[in-house]
């Protein structure tokens, strides 16, 4: 008995599935989608021209490949994925072994020529080659897309910047009364379901993907879908590479006040750090797009302790410019002081000559009396100016000499100590310098501080 139900079940299996409906090229014989009727299949799948397409789009988000600031280029590796409905296209799954699905060549059917608004460039990754329907004519095409569009950057807080790109998805020439988009997914949806599938971020941060449709108001307009992407910048590497060094060489510059400004040493340190802040602009440059509508906080930073450590070298100028007056009198004074010097010497040689003039007047009037030799002094005057004479002569041009020293030592000393009481004594100038500098240190401080808490101030409220 069990023998003969079993025949039975297999009797009725073979006339309900037939093996020769079993193939997919069976389901397409049914439906005619032979070589001689692919140009039926090529034009908008309605029986009534009058009904509208029901087109249903997916985005995913699978990767943020790159964002150019420079060139406002969004670069997103996205997989779209399209459904809509065949009014020529059904079957009974029971007839087919239980087909319900088959997949075929992209070209063989009509598809919504749907564009994205935003691109620029071709797609980079090659489209799908097939498609599949099922057996109630909906059709599904599937596409991952590397996608070049055009992103409007807002860089006024870069690089805590935050971006918002879209997507926009609409028909090329078709209408709303022949094709009406929809989105299947929301926004939590999309924006979940990217979470998933994310590959790699770049240097961004996914946020999430806000999904917009746009109905058309007259049939004569078209439905649009807008993915909006928003993702945030990782900006840690900006602040260790730019934000601090461009604060560590404003902190330099404000150890500069520590160097002397008797010597140049300071006012080539003060160059070298401006210039360093200079190529870090030169950098920034190339980073910053050139079409922002506001100037980026970051210019602004840079610009502001340029404008900063700028002030501060001509501050250093000024100064040394004071001291190098106050120098310059001084070697004034002196140069009077040894003038005066001179003529003093030349007026005591000039006495000292004198003088010796008026001695030798004396040596020829001179006579010594000696009282033993009982000789008169009319006798012994020849003899004093031919003995006397000589030996004062010598002696005058020893103390002379000797004079000529002591005078010169006494100059070297008077020197000497001028100097070391003028190291000990500051000039005028020299004293104006130093109150400049101390006034410009607290001011330069305060300014600095005020600025850069401005600055950040400006970057966390933005």
């Amino acid at each position: 008995m069990m023998l003969a139900g079993f025949f039975f079940l297999l009797f009725l299996s073979d006339v309900v599935l037939p093996e020769g409906n079993c193939s997919y090229q069976d389901v397409l014989n049914h439906l005619n989608l032979s070589t001689n009727n692919e140009l039926f299949f090529m034009t908008r799948p309605v029986k009534n021209y009058k009904h509208p397409t029901q087109v249903s789009l997916e985005v995913l988000l699978y990767a943020i490949l790159d964002v150019v600031e420079k060139d406002q280029k969004f670069i997103p590796y996205v997989w779209t994925v399209m459904r809509w409905h065949n009014e020529y296209i059904s079957w009974d799954p029971n007839q087919f072994c239980g087909i319900d699905n088959v997949s075929l060549p992209t070209d063989i059917l009509w598809k919504p020529d749907l564009t994205i608004e935003e691109m620029t460039e071709k797609d980079r990754a090659p489209p799908s080659p097939y498609l599949t329907i099922n057996n109630k004519g909906y059709v599904e095409v599937q596409n991952d897309q590397v996608l070049v569009s055009t992103c409007r950057m807002h860089t006024y807080t870069f690089p805590f910047d935050i971006q918002r790109c879209n997507l926009t998805f609409k028909s090329v020439i078709y209408t709303a009364k022949d094709i009406r988009l929809q989105s299947t997914d929301n926004s939590s949806e999309a924006t979940e379901c990217s979470r998933e599938v994310m590959r790699t971020q770049y240097e961004w941060l996914f946020l999430n993907m806000t999904v917009t449709t746009s109905n058309a108001s007259n049939t004569f307009g078209q439905d649009i879908v807008i993915y909006t992407i928003t993702m945030k910048r990782r900006s840690l590497l900006y602040i260790v590479n730019f934000l601090v060094p461009v604060l560590f060489f404003l902190c330099l510059d404000l150890a500069s006040f520590l160097i002397s400004d008797n010597g140049g040493e300071k006012l080539s340190f003060k160059v070298t750090v401006l210039l360093a802040v200079t190529v870090l602009q030169l950098i920034l440059n190339e980073i910053l797009p050139a079409s922002s509508n506001k100037i980026p906080l970051i210019a602004v930073y840079c610009i502001g302790i340029f404008a900063l450590m700028l002030l501060s070298l001509l501050e250093t100028i000024f100064v040394m410019h004071l001291m190098e007056k106050d120098s310059a009198s001084r070697e004034e004074d002196a140069d009077k002081d040894q003038s005066l010097s001179e003529d003093c010497n030349k007026q005591g040689k000039a006495n000292i000559h004198g003088c010796h003039g008026g001695m030798h007047k004396w040596t020829d009037c001179a006579c010594i009396f000696d009282v033993s030799t009982g000789e008169t002094p009319s006798e012994l005057l020849p003899v004093a100016k031919e003995g006397n004479s000589s030996k004062l002569i010598e002696e005058y041009h020893a103390l002379e000499k000797l004079s000529d020293e002591l005078k010169e030592m006494e100059k070297t000393l008077s020197q000497l100590l001028s100097n070391r009481k003028e190291e000990e004594k500051p000039g005028y100038w020299t004293r104006v310098a130093k109150k400049v500098n101390r006034v410009f240190l607290i001011f330069y401080l305060t300014v600095v501080c005020l600025f850069l808490i401005v600055i950040f101030i400006k970057w966390n409220t933005a």
